[in-house]
């Protein structure tokens, strides 16, 4: 139910629900001034007073994010009790709308977006921020196809609120990090995450399964499948970056998402050199 349809939030009227995720509802929203659109990220939950403040400050940190591959936060505030955000509109959809569940991408697609996130990250985690929900729901594409990371710090913003929107915990916690489920958050928290999506585009499928319960279990303890068994065709080398992102101990991972996203782009390349070599060798005369 979109119940802000045709409310105005700040300066702008909320025209059309676009989606729901884990932690608000969003919109496209027209400038009642300037007839420019927006989209307008509506928190789930309700602010007391006291936590108005809370939001407010984390807002304003996301509204100081300036990267050609993540969503600005073009204004924000609470309208009553209600928080929301106004972000840049991506009109091309999300990854996840391109990409439905059990598609495997070419390699070279994979690349491209792992290169395009992991810039966003690295600057992100330079600037001492977490984003703590990386999956392809989050991340957009914008006017030239270019990859757009959305909803930075959303759920850490959430604990401010005095209710949470259950809807798609399994999905967000499906990407979680052990660390992170144990509540200790930090940078190679996202690199295991976007291991968990590099993972999926690579065969279709997410390495764990299961009730909210059974993901926690599989996060901290459980190796996940080997890639080679359900994509036998997988260079090794790309297999071996792929697990080591998703290490249990953060300390095994990449030192960086970069570290992690030029590994990745290296092994295809080998990949790619492996096979024109070989090629080559069978068009080569015989001696």
């Amino acid at each position: 139910m979109a119940e802000h349809m045709g409310q105005q939030l700040g300066n702008y009227r909320l025209m059309q629900l676009l989606g729901r995720g884990n932690f608000s509802e969003v919109y496209l929203g027209e400038h009642i001034h300037l007839h420019t659109q927006a989209a307008i990220k509506v928190l789930y939950g309700q602010l007391a007073s006291h936590d108005a403040e809370g939001f407010l400050t984390e807002a304003r940190t996301l509204a100081h994010l300036r990267h050609p591959h993540i969503i600005q936060v073009l204004d924000f505030g609470v309208e009553g009790t209600t928080p929301f955000l106004v972000m840049g509109y991506a009109p091309n959809g999300n990854l996840r709308q391109h990409h439905p569940k059990g598609t495997q991408l070419p390699l070279d697609t994979i690349i491209s977006y792992v290169m395009q996130v992991a810039e966003a990250l690295q600057y992100a985690h330079q600037e001492k921020l977490i984003h703590r929900d990386i999956k392809p729901e989050n991340m957009l594409l914008g006017r030239n196809n270019e990859v757009l990371l959305s909803d930075f710090g959303i759920a850490i913003m959430m604990q401010s609120s005095r209710s949470q929107h259950p809807q798609d915990t399994a999905g967000t916690i499906a990407y979680m990090a052990p660390e992170q489920l144990r509540g200790n958050p930090r940078p190679a928290s996202d690199q295991y995450a976007l291991g968990v999506v590099v993972y999926e585009w690579l065969c279709g499928d997410r390495p764990f399964h299961g009730t909210f319960a059974v993901l926690y279990s599989q996060h901290l303890s459980v190796s996940p499948p080997p890639l080679c068994e359900r994509v036998p065709a997988i260079p090794a080398a790309m297999e071996h970056v792929v697990l080591k992102a998703l290490a249990k101990d953060p300390k095994e991972r990449f030192a960086s998402v970069r570290a992690f996203a030029m590994a990745l782009e290296e092994a295809c390349k080998a990949e790619s050199s492996g096979r024109t070599l070989a090629v080559l060798a069978s068009d080569s005369p015989e001696k």
